[in-house]
């Protein structure tokens, strides 16, 4: 170990500092762009790109192959790369080459022909991915949170201005693709300069297997997790077409603030955290990160859920009120998301890639035919209650099992669960009747926000300080060495391939 290496409590210290940086600039930018396209564009053309995004995410998990966790976690990950390199490139190509000559026909299976040209351009996204896998890689492995966010930035800069300039120029949806792929293609550029990683594919037929081995699982895993986060829309846009699937998009998005805020922090330093704390049976490492996680995604879950209607009203303007009761049920499927993305970084990190996919198998299997059903009887609100249904008696369980053999202490993960529950019922009353007795949509906002905010961080606030201190305790101070399955900090920053 080199002796001026950072030890592992500072290296994730500085990963959460930066990742909250990143997190709080990106989601206020995000934000107001969503705004500014949510008033620029109506709702079938947001039902058109929610079907070619649709598309795009279930294959860019595939792209992957799960070789960024696999880098993460290695104990040789110079060894790795440049066939790790080969195999994102190629999978890339042939995912891009598939999809773009598929895409109208797909797009007219879908039920959105529109779409059609939208997936042919995104399609060119696939390849970008695959060949971004080892900088990436690099860059999570070493913390390396501040290159991140330099990257995200640029990254949102280039594609929010383009989709701006091309939207007002008239090219309506097909302008968020060519956002998307030129913010993709500057992404792929940085992540290469600040790893210092450089493009050297290499093939070891020996390690080659062992890459798949593990990756497999994970990308099939990862495949099923966006295809049963996106079955709605399929369904959706199927039985009721563009426009209302254009609400449901815009409600989605809504609730994924707290999971893209939070787990996007936690993402970046969970995996290699866990793969040097994380260790034999009973182990409490996740229970103790779980708890002030599961506190602050509920509340900001509760809070979309209960002001849902003023929110969309404020926000995005009475044309998309039809949105709002939508999200009211996926507020808090979005807070439980938080917790699923932490508790599957937690499997991979200990080696767990199959029961990633067991539990997605399971998931999209109990969500899939409740999905169908309230779409048919019930329509869009009863497809974004099936969600939450499907989470609560479904995924909890099924993540619970897979915890519990991966060496996780589910009983104190359970006890971490109850308290901020306990304190969100009253806070969510006390915020329905405040926004009862206010006339405009603002001031419901503020003063239900405000009120229900305030009961629940009252209830709360001793529990929290507890449990954050328990969990910046599991973090060991000086060198950790790391189990014999997960990552050891070697650099990859020596050119050994690089893609993705």
């Amino acid at each position: 170990m080199d002796a001026h290496r950072e030890d592992l409590a500072t290296q994730v210290r500085h990963g959460l500092a930066w990742s909250s940086i990143n997190t709080l600039v990106l989601k206020l930018g995000t934000f107001a762009m969503g705004i500014v396209l949510a008033r620029l564009l109506a709702p079938e053309q947001f039902g058109v790109f929610a079907v070619a995004l649709t598309v795009q995410l279930v294959l860019m998990s595939l792209a992957d192959l799960g070789m960024t966790a696999d880098l993460v976690r290695s104990p040789d990950p110079a060894r790795l790369a440049p066939t790790i390199a080969t195999l994102g490139l190629a999978t890339g190509a042939m995912l891009t080459t598939t999809l773009a000559l598929s895409a109208q026909g797909l797009a007219d299976v879908l039920g959105s022909p529109g779409a059609g040209p939208v997936i042919a351009v995104m399609a060119a996204s696939l390849l970008l991915a695959g060949a971004g896998v080892v900088p990436y890689a690099a860059l999570q492995r070493r913390f390396a949170q501040k290159k991140l966010f330099i990257i995200s930035i640029a990254d949102f800069v280039v594609g929010s201005g383009l989709t701006v300039l091309l939207v007002l120029s008239g090219l309506g949806v097909m302008a968020l693709a060519l956002g998307r792929l030129a913010a993709q293609l500057v992404t792929l550029v940085l992540q290469f300069i600040l790893s210092g990683e450089r493009v050297r594919p290499g093939f070891d037929r020996k390690i080659a297997p062992e890459v798949l081995a593990f990756g497999l699982p994970v990308a099939a895993a990862n495949v099923l997790s966006w295809a049963l986060l996106n079955v709605d829309n399929v369904v959706i846009s199927r039985v009721a077409g563009p426009v209302a699937l254009g609400f449901y998009f815009l409600a989605f998005n809504v609730s994924n603030w707290p999971m893209s805020a939070l787990g996007q922090v936690v993402r970046s330093i969970s995996i290699p955290a866990f793969s040097r704390v994380a260790d034999g049976r009973s182990d409490k490492s996740l229970s103790a990160m779980l708890g002030p996680l599961w506190a602050v995604s509920l509340l900001a879950g509760l809070m979309l859920a209960v002001l849902s209607s003023p929110l969309i009203e404020l926000v995005y303007g009475s044309r998309w009120l039809p949105a709002a009761a939508i999200l009211a049920w996926l507020g808090i499927f979005g807070a439980l998301r938080t917790l699923f993305d932490l508790a599957a970084s937690y499997l991979l990190a200990r080696g767990a890639a199959k029961a990633t996919l067991v539990v997605q198998i399971l998931w999209i299997t109990g969500l899939l035919p409740a999905a169908v059903l309230g779409m048919l009887f019930s329509g869009t609100t009863a497809v974004a209650a099936a969600h939450l249904a499907a989470a609560i008696l479904v995924v909890c369980p099924a993540y619970a099992v897979a915890l519990h053999r991966a060496g996780a202490d589910v009983t104190s993960l359970v006890a971490k669960i109850w308290p901020p529950l306990a304190a969100a019922v009253p806070a969510a009353g006390v915020s329905l009747g405040v926004m009862t007795l206010t006339p405009t949509p603002l001031t419901a906002l503020l003063a239900g926000g405000a009120s229900g905010g305030c009961i629940y961080i009252l209830l709360l606030f001793r529990w929290f300080r507890q449990h954050v201190r328990i969990a910046g305790a599991m973090l060991p101070r000086g060198e950790t060495p790391i189990n014999p399955h997960h990552a050891a900090d070697q650099s990859l920053a020596a050119p050994s391939g690089g893609m993705s």
